[in-house]
């Protein structure tokens, strides 16, 4: 009876230990320190939340920028990538459709980067290359009546550098983007 008590009691303070009074200390501490990104990294556009800066949109309209292709068909209750292996046929079939689709987006292309064709891991990678970017400024201008040169600018305004100058690769949030783009021409 005596260990059961014990046992009981054991628990009982972990509980508030580790369910409650940890998981207070830690979210006040990063709503102090980093209150965007305990919030989700949200993005506004005229007072409204459009997006978060970590997850791709599914974006269909010719006048705007593309993200990556998404396995989980970019809804975030189910975060996934593909599991196939680069050597399957489906993947390869998968790859093909993806290029043939772009191609027939984007008629102008010559040069395919492969973020444009293949999916993230996690099926929600916000971000693009520069490059990958640019590949869809023909077809955008096109749309859009904007010119190259002012979109190729928006691009290399929001292109983001390799974090701590040495990890990642340059990219460009496709959200934030689309929110600029918005901004210049009523779509």
């Amino acid at each position: 009876m005596r260990m059961t008590l014990t046992a009981i009691r054991v628990s009982v303070v972990l509980m508030l230990i580790c369910g409650l009074i940890y998981p207070l200390v830690t979210t006040g501490i990063a709503q102090t320190i980093f209150p965007k990104q305990a919030d989700g990294s949200l993005i506004q556009s005229s007072g409204a939340v459009v997006g978060s800066e970590l997850l791709a949109q599914n974006v269909q309209s010719p006048k705007l920028f593309h993200p990556r292709s998404s396995a989980a068909k970019y809804d975030p209750t189910t975060s996934m990538g593909s599991n196939m292996a680069v050597a399957s046929e489906g993947y390869v079939k998968g790859i093909a459709d993806q290029v043939d689709v772009l191609k027939k987006n984007n008629p102008n292309i010559k040069d395919i980067p492969a973020d444009l064709v293949t999916g993230s891991g996690s099926g929600f990678d916000p971000d693009l290359t520069p490059e990958a970017a640019k590949a869809q400024v023909p077809r955008i201008s096109r749309e859009t009546g904007i010119g190259e040169q002012q979109l190729n600018q928006i691009i290399d305004s929001h292109t983001k550098s390799r974090q701590l100058g040495i990890f990642g690769e340059p990219r460009v949030n496709v959200t934030e983007l689309n929110i600029e783009l918005l901004k210049q021409v009523k779509l």
